[in-house]
């Protein structure tokens, strides 16, 4: 089965629509997919709920959907590095669910694999917990949290076949594979795309079962979020 996409509106074409449920992965700037977040921007598509560990930062990844009020609730783990996320949360003009970084990956992670709930010790008497069942085992108090079942998946992958198996790179691996099989239909943007069979068995990620589209982004831009640079002796000196 060919899942490939001549482009990344193509392939978000009659998949999103308003108010939607999305997920998009990647950790900070690090395995965004760049093109599918700008062919959503793109869509005008409103009134988003979208799961992501961030938003991006101002004028990059869903920063861009920030700038253009598309979004109106973050389920994230981390706001910071983005003014207009939170000139729009302390103004109330965007809705914010904060979840724990470990609990937000296993939400995922348990949607994708059908379990429709668990329980933790994370947020037990914190605001996270309140509204949720609090079960005691073994003498300790756990909450229980709800698996994430997304609409659309977005997910930035290094390498498809055209079957949508699919393997990461390093560090940009993160959240992808989670979000990946938790969504009802998932859309892959990669760098590379090769015929099927060609990827070896043990060296695939993500089987391609939890991939419905692929496109092609062969040259990202790959934006760091925050360089830090040793000084040099000279520098020291001046």
């Amino acid at each position: 089965m060919n899942k490939v996409y001549p482009s990344a509106a193509e392939a978000l074409e009659g998949v999103v629509r308003d108010g939607q449920l999305l997920a998009v992965g990647g950790f900070g700037l690090c395995g965004i997919p760049e093109a599918l977040i700008a062919a959503l921007r793109d869509s005008g598509k409103k009134n988003l709920t979208v799961i992501s560990n961030n938003a991006g930062v101002d004028g990059f990844g869903l920063g861009q959907l920030l700038e253009t009020r598309q979004i109106k609730k973050m389920i994230s783990s981390y706001v910071g590095e983005n003014k207009e996320f939170e000139r729009q949360y302390l103004a109330g003009e965007l809705e914010l669910e904060f979840t724990p970084q470990g609990t937000l990956a296993e939400k995922l992670r348990a949607g994708g694999a059908g379990i429709p709930a668990f329980f933790t010790k994370t947020g037990v008497g914190t605001l996270v917990a309140e509204g949720k069942e609090i079960r005691e085992f073994d003498g300790a108090a756990y909450v229980m949290e709800r698996a994430l079942l997304p609409e659309v998946s977005l997910v930035k992958a290094h390498k498809a076949d055209r079957s949508g198996n699919l393997v990461f790179h390093r560090t940009a691996r993160n959240f992808n594979p989670a979000v990946a099989m938790a969504g009802k239909l998932t859309v892959v943007e990669v760098e590379e795309i090769v015929a099927t069979g060609s990827i070896d068995p043990d060296d695939v990620h993500l089987p391609g079962i939890y991939v419905h589209r692929i496109v092609l982004n062969a040259t990202p831009e790959k934006r760091i979020e925050k360089r830090t640079l040793r000084e040099t002796n000279a520098q020291a000196g001046a």
